[in-house]
């Protein structure tokens, strides 16, 4: 009975928070100026946060009706566990005892997450996520060895993820032997720092960087400038861990728009001012269960040394200014409303160092007929007789053997460099032509393809609820198994995008999909509440970019594949197989 009225209240919950997804153009946002509602009164402006002894602290006078994450905040600054290594001391005490006081709890559930730690209370009690910094998605062998030898002593507990913001996950850590891995972590050049909750997740670059013929701009250097400011080179940077929220940041260094600048907070815009390369600004894009939103106009242009710069101001304006009440409205969009963008670049201007004139937007260089490409298979490199390999990896899920493995073939064959894709995948560069056939005769490249399947190829997917407290539905068994059976019923003269997310946060980005599954709770045939999914269609990356509307909604998760199927030829113009 208990479970009943839990699941039927899950269920009037999610109907009232469920995300409205119908999204603008940004060619839109272009030409129409967010404006405040109403006029900014001055005293509005005046920053909400101080500095007191080295951490920023939410003023007195700004603390009525803020929300349960800031009172832990203000509690207890979460960056003393790494700035003054209390971390150290915790992880010597039993876990039990932690977990035995308010204060423990909310150590172990919520201040660890600016470590990079995330307790799995719900699916893995005493067990962490544990969440790394990966400018531009670059990593290499030694790190990966690193990592796989980390989750080999968890056994089925510890496996790795890579994530939607090119990164890597471990999971299975316990608390007692997280100081040797920050150690061992600082050796092999990793930081899991200011990784979750209010802190700025990793920069996102194009995986292609350095080796597209056809980049406009090598971002890598950008989003390792960018990483270094944001975690100050590894030893934290407490001026922006007091966020109001989580906050994005991306640099578009290709036509294909591999980054997805419309759903970062801040993304950097490849664009001339005068005959000189620098970007223009995109601000404000985000998903949460309550509102989804893709990024506006600043009408900012700014030289390749002001990109860190810039990234500074605008997170001190968003620090100093944005509200701390209903954590579904303390998303940066939520500040640029309230202000209007003309104000809100006002005060970014404020912020820039040295008092800097913000220009005005310059020459797009992004190209909007631009076909985006497929990475997967074999691409010869700018670099004479190099070659990078795309492959799939199964809903971004690996084990420590496979790691291993992919280690192993990336010094063999190329120099050690892997890299990571938004979408959950990898790439293998700097091959040599000599060695690419040897290379795609390894075994780990059948479980890896280069060349996946129709379906398979596009298919991203969240945690979901084998290890997140948050999912409601399970989503990458579920998803991997949805699209076996559309590989072998259906066929489409076109690629499609399939995204499942385990709960209205939509880490899997389910609104910028074709076909996006967001999990909810359904009723089957008998009335019973079951796992289920909300299925939203229409939306696009690129240039054109669009956020996409819900179609069906609580489609029970056995009933997907014929609900699918007919979606794909109605919308999609898909055929059954004979």
């Amino acid at each position: 009975m208990w479970l009943f009225i839990i699941v039927f209240v899950g269920m009037l919950v999610m109907e009232t928070i469920r995300c409205s997804a119908a999204g603008e153009k940004v060619a839109a946002a272009q030409a129409v100026a967010i404006a405040p509602s109403v006029p900014v009164e001055e005293n509005r402006l005046v920053p909400r946060v101080e500095n007191r002894d080295g951490y920023w602290v939410l003023r007195e006078e700004f603390r009525a009706g803020i929300n349960p994450a800031e009172k832990i905040k203000l509690e207890k600054d979460p960056m003393k566990f790494f700035v003054e290594k209390e971390i150290e001391k915790l992880a010597k005490i039993p876990f039990a005892e932690i977990d035995s006081s308010k204060a423990g709890k909310d150590d172990l559930d919520t201040r660890l997450k600016w470590l990079g730690l995330f307790h799995r209370r719900k699916h893995q009690y005493g067990r962490f996520m544990m969440r790394f910094k990966l400018p531009n998605g670059v990593t290499n062998s030694e790190q990966t060895r690193f990592l796989a030898n980390c989750i080999t002593k968890y056994g089925k507990d510890g496996c790795a993820d890579l994530t939607t913001r090119q990164n890597w996950q471990i999971r299975g850590l316990v608390l007692e032997d997280v100081p040797a891995v920050f150690e061992g972590l600082e050796r092999v050049g990793l930081s899991s720092l200011q990784s979750g909750m209010d802190n700025v997740r990793n920069p996102v670059g194009n995986p292609l960087a350095g080796i597209d013929p056809d980049e406009i701009v090598d971002t890598r250097p950008f989003c390792k400038a960018l990483s270094d400011y944001i975690i100050s080179s590894g030893k934290g940077n407490t001026s922006i861990t007091n966020l109001p929220r989580k906050w994005n940041v991306c640099v578009v260094g290709t036509h294909d728009l591999f980054e997805h600048p419309h759903i970062n907070d801040l993304a950097y815009m490849p664009a001339t001012k005068d005959g000189v390369f620098g970007f223009n600004v995109l601000v404000g894009g985000f998903f949460s269960p309550k509102r989804c939103a893709e990024a506006v106009v600043m009408d900012a242009w700014v030289s390749e040394k002001d990109v860190v710069p810039l990234c500074k101001a605008v997170l001190e304006t968003f620090r100093d200014l944005g509200a701390r009440g209903n954590r579904q409205k303390t998303r940066m969009m939520w500040l640029i409303d309230e202000l209007g963008i003309e104000e809100f670049r006002s005060e970014v201007e404020k912020r820039m160092p040295g008092g800097a004139v913000l220009q005005r937007a310059g020459k797009d260089l992004i190209d909007p007929n631009w076909k985006r490409r497929t990475f997967y298979g074999v691409h010869p490199q700018k670099q004479p007789g190099l070659n990078y390999i795309g492959l799939h990896v199964p809903v971004g899920r690996l084990q420590a053997p496979e790691m291993l493995e992919l280690a192993r073939i990336a010094d063999e064959y190329g120099n050690g460099e892997i890299r990571i894709t938004v979408e959950q995948n990898l790439i293998l560069p700097n091959v040599p032509t000599e060695k690419v056939s040897e290379l795609m005769k390894e075994p780990l490249l059948q479980t890896y393809s280069p060349n996946p399947t129709p379906f398979l190829a596009n298919l991203v997917a969240c945690t979901g609820s084998q290890f997140c407290g948050m999912a409601i539905a399970e989503t990458k068994a579920r998803s991997l198994q949805l699209v076996k059976e559309l590989d072998e019923t259906m066929e489409c003269s076109r690629p499609l995008r399939l995204h499942f997310t385990g709960c209205p946060n939509t880490c899997a980005q389910v609104q910028v999909a074709d076909l996006g599954f967001m999990g909810t709770m359904a009723r089957d045939a008998n009335k019973k509440p079951v796992e289920g999914f909300d299925i939203y269609i229409g939306g696009r990356i690129g240039a054109d970019s669009h956020l996409g509307d819900i179609i069906q909604s609580g489609v029970p998760a056995t009933d997907l594949l014929p609900v699918v199927q007919n979606l794909m030829i109605e919308h999609f113009g898909a055929k059954r197989k004979a």
